[in-house]
């Protein structure tokens, strides 16, 4: 079995599309559990239109707005699949994800957290891509990266087993870290499987038109990374992309000195107003 978690919460235009979209590209083996976060009414209702569905197997309505870590802890704590995901509610994967990454998983055991690519073809650098990339048994190819974003991956079970759920203050990020450490092989698949990410404001499906729409409903990345217009989420969409295919395959660029230093200076450009690129 593949299990999958979708977090929902306030953003009804998004959930409508994204919802419907995971449960239709579902194959017989996988099932998604649902964590609705809140009491936003018109959200609750995009995601009650679907709770008849074959493949919705769990549903838990949180009136808090737990974030990330608890869901998903929920569903690495009680899913019992081979494999494990999760799809943002703002996000809409290759429908051939769940055919692509199982099979890459089942061919290379080494392998640990694989996904989707978010960015536009705009945002790739070949020649910074093409030093990553990897071939493995049973012809497949990922642009080798210590963590990926957390959407649109899977999960191998084995990872879980050995690593345990996200320990508090742990992000996803820093979880696939750990794995990386321990020997896992993360990155994403490649040729990439495309994911469209809605909150880019270069998506047709976003929210986010003016620097008015932002700012009444600032994402979290955003807000993390002191951005407050259009303009300035865009760059920093691209900056993003910029930065993953740029990080270094050296686990020790992750620790000690040199991982303080760079969220010293995080922290510190946050703190005087200006924006901090993930």
């Amino acid at each position: 079995m593949i299990d999958i978690l979708m977090i929902t919460h306030n953003r009804p235009e998004y959930v409508r599309l994204a919802l419907p979209h995971l449960l239709e590209s579902c194959p017989p083996q996988a099932r998604v559990w649902l964590w609705h976060n809140g009491t936003d009414e018109e959200t609750l209702r995009a995601v009650l239109a679907h709770r008849d569905h074959p493949r919705l197997h769990r549903f838990h309505h949180s009136p808090v707005n737990t974030g990330l870590r608890t869901p998903t802890n929920w569903l690495w704590q009680e899913a019992t699949g081979a494999y494990l995901g999760k799809v943002d509610d703002d996000c809409l994967p290759d429908p051939a994800w769940l055919r692509v990454l199982p099979a890459a998983h089942a061919d290379n055991p080494r392998f640990g957290v694989i996904g989707c690519w978010r960015f536009p073809d705009s945002d790739v650098d070949p020649e910074l891509v093409a030093k990553k990339l990897a071939d493995y048994p049973g012809g497949h190819r990922l642009m080798r990266n210590h963590w990926i974003q957390g959407s649109g991956y899977l999960i191998k079970r084995e990872v879980l087993d050995q690593l345990g759920p996200l320990r508090p203050d742990e992000s996803f990020t820093g979880w696939c870290l750990r794995a990386a450490r321990a020997g896992w092989v993360n990155g994403w698949y490649h040729p990439f499987l495309h994911e469209e990410h809605m909150d880019d404001p270069r998506s047709p499906h976003t929210i986010y038109r003016t620097d008015a729409d932002l700012l009444a409903r600032l994402p979290l990345s955003a807000r993390n990374t002191g951005c407050r217009t259009i303009a300035d989420w865009t760059d920093q969409m691209r900056h993003a992309a910029l930065v993953v295919q740029r990080a270094p395959l050296d686990l020790r660029a992750y620790e000690g000195w040199r991982w303080r230093i760079r969220n010293i200076g995080r922290r510190i450009r946050l703190g005087i107003g200006a924006r901090a690129p993930w």
